[in-house]
């Protein structure tokens, strides 16, 4: 009876691949482990910094141990001087949906970050414009000299939309979005609403797991502090050391920047302790943004599972069974 069980279960779950997203501080990590070992499936990170080696406090990494066995992909893979991109995640991510599958297993995109999950969902097509090396030292000089702000000026002019979604602090993708529309007379924008307005190749489940915004801000404000006890400013410190560049990609990451700003003697750390709160307020608040403007998109409150982390995995595996159609904002 448990065989029978077991091999309906591996035929219903060919082909699916599922998605637990949610803004920073929500608690996916936790639930992500226990689906993973509910339905054999094994985990790939959508996080833009747990890639890198030695950021492990600053990233909110994945400890070893809470692992609990679960295989992870696209963490700790590269060394923080290392370049990192949506291009490279979608590339690391295909390749690692197609080896859990041949294990026979079920791949779990989990993190928040929503351009790397839709990259992977429709596979988006990077390759229409190429890379032009002139037009990109240009316009980073552009961001040295006259600053971000004024950058992102640049692109409000000739892609509003862009602008909107794009924070005019993370530079490289405020330079994409111009060098797209200079090489192609395109508008990012519309070329990734076309990508998007494609249906995915998986069968996808996508989970957004949330929280009252009050209690968000509350474990963010908890977070960093923890982050600040464990040692985050050694953690950059010793990165510094190591040869990382304030403009890397690497340390563009929140908690990264704001401290490099307090070791450079430019803000005190309460100050710059502050900012990284801030800020990641505000990036939660993105976040959320975002995954409301994502179809097919399966809500789940926490609050209304009181925060009952079996309630919420119970949950999720009876939509797996019945099929998406069936799942409802909850």
């Amino acid at each position: 009876m448990i065989r029978r069980f077991w091999q309906e279960w591996r035929i219903m779950m060919q082909n699916k691949l599922i998605i637990l997203t949610g803004p920073t501080a929500a608690g996916k990590t936790r639930l992500s482990i226990a689906l993973a070992k509910a339905i054999n499936g094994e985990i790939i990170s959508a996080d833009s910094m747990q890639v890198y080696k030695h950021m492990d406090i600053g990233s909110a990494k994945i400890r070893q141990e809470e692992m609990q066995g679960v295989k992870h992909y696209l963490v700790d893979i590269l060394e923080p001087t290392e370049e990192f991109n949506i291009v490279l995640f979608q590339r690391h991510a295909k390749r690692a949906i197609a080896e859990i599958y041949e294990k026979g297993k079920i791949p779990i995109i989990v993190g928040g970050t929503g351009f790397y999950i839709q990259s992977v969902l429709y596979d988006i097509d990077f390759r229409q414009s190429n890379e032009d090396a002139g037009l990109r030292a240009e316009l980073e000089k552009t961001a040295q000299e006259k600053g971000a702000g004024y950058l992102h000026d640049i692109l409000k002019e000739c892609d509003p939309q862009a602008a909107g979604e794009i924070h005019a602090n993370n530079v490289k993708r405020v330079i994409r979005a111009i060098e797209f529309f200079r090489q192609t007379g395109q508008k990012i924008s519309e070329h990734n609403a076309t990508e998007h307005a494609k249906q995915s190749a998986y069968d996808s489940y996508y989970f957004v797991l949330t929280d009252k915004r009050e209690k968000l801000y509350e474990n963010i404000e908890k977070r960093v502090d923890m982050m600040i006890q464990e040692g985050l400013v050694d953690e950059v410190r010793h990165l510094v050391n190591m040869g990382c560049k304030r403009d890397s990609t690497a340390m563009q990451g929140l908690g990264y920047k704001e401290i490099i700003s307090y070791l450079m003697g430019e803000t005190t750390l309460a100050e710059a302790v502050a900012i990284i709160k801030r800020d990641t307020r505000h990036f939660a608040k993105r976040q959320l943004t975002w995954f409301r403007r994502e179809r097919d998109v399966i809500w789940i409150e926490k609050d209304k599972f009181a925060y009952d982390d079996e309630k919420m995995l119970n949950y999720i595996k009876a939509v797996l069974r019945k099929g998406k159609n069936d799942g409802e904002h909850i």
